[in-house]
């Protein structure tokens, strides 16, 4: 247990990856959200959430809807601070992170072949007076909390970066990063946006002009799996208020990238997370500076957001459909 008001995330270091850095001709520096408790960044806005609505309402039950990660990071929260928790899951959720749930004490409900049908019962289910329901992304206070990521990388990182690499999927993390970009006077540093072809949302809107609803997710990003991205997210990229840089990668390249990364620094992270490292080891960077979109880079900060959704059986089932 803690104080209902101290913080109940790390501050995660930011280390300079010699190995990424050599090949690439540019400083690449990992924010390693990957050791967050809960084994990802989600716990910083989660939790900034579920603590406001303690003090503010006296919340005794979360309610969330998740894919793995905004599901752990709730029942962690709720495990701190004493209170019920409650997680939908879709269909699609390895089953090991279910029962990492209710290893959490969490009761665990599976409803709906994606997370959007399981986030619509979740709210249902929040309609209690003590409730409190957890957006995995779609809530300003969460995006809030995930703006101290940048604001630690600010005081650990030497100078300010070039470039700024993550992973959208819903919106939350991005939107998160550009407001502690802003608080720390990094609004014009351009961040590449990555994502799986099969959750590409926001690179598909990006294309058409227009929030585009994806049928389905077919990717194996299952965190990327929000099939629209949040107005909020786009607007930001619609309005220049933050330089995105939309890039979809094939599954392939985010697994691939997962099993080097695995290799070169000893952490597994998800596909999510993936898509992310993708860019540093392929020539996605090259490829938008030939294309006149990005310019030079003598530094880049890459949001290592993790993921717990991931095992050595998920990762070796990938390489082997994947023939890597």
């Amino acid at each position: 247990m803690t104080d209902r008001g101290g913080q109940l995330y790390i501050t995660t270091p930011t280390v300079e990856s010699d190995v990424l850095s050599r090949p690439r001709g540019f400083r690449v520096f990992l924010k390693l959200e990957n050791l967050q408790p809960p084994g990802s960044f989600k716990i910083r806005g989660i939790s900034h959430l579920c603590q406001k609505a303690v003090k503010e309402k006296g919340c005794t039950h979360l309610y969330c809807a998740s894919g793995g990660n905004a599901g752990l990071a709730t029942a962690y929260v709720a495990q701190r601070l004493n209170l019920k928790c409650t997680v939908v899951l879709p269909e699609s959720t390895p089953p090991f992170v279910a029962d990492k749930l209710k290893e959490m004490g969490a009761t665990v409900l599976i409803h709906g072949k994606v997370w959007d049908e399981a986030n619509e019962h979740a709210q249902k289910l929040a309609q209690n007076p003590d409730a409190q329901f957890v957006p995995p992304f779609d809530h300003p206070v969460i995006w809030e909390g995930h703006g101290s990521m940048i604001k630690e990388a600010a005081e650990q990182m030497p100078s300010r970066p070039d470039v700024i690499v993550t992973c959208v999927g819903g919106g939350g993390l991005l939107n998160g990063v550009v407001i502690g970009m802003k608080s720390v006077g990094w609004q014009d540093v351009p961040i590449i946006a990555m994502e799986t072809v099969g959750a590409d949302c926001f690179n598909k809107s990006v294309v058409a002009g227009q929030i585009i609803t994806l049928p389905g997710i077919t990717s194996v990003a299952v965190c990327l799996g929000a099939k629209a991205v949040n107005e909020h997210t786009f607007r930001l990229y619609r309005d220049k208020t933050a330089n995105i840089i939309s890039v979809a990668v094939p599954d392939k390249e985010a697994v691939k990238a997962c099993l080097r990364f695995a290799d070169d620094h000893r952490f597994i992270v998800e596909p999510a997370c993936g898509a992310t490292l993708s860019c540093i080891y392929s020539d996605v960077i090259p490829q938008l500076q030939s294309e006149g979109r990005l310019g030079k880079v003598n530094s880049a900060l890459v949001i290592v957001c993790g993921g717990a959704g991931v095992s050595l059986d998920l990762l070796y089932k990938w390489k082997k459909q994947f023939d890597l």
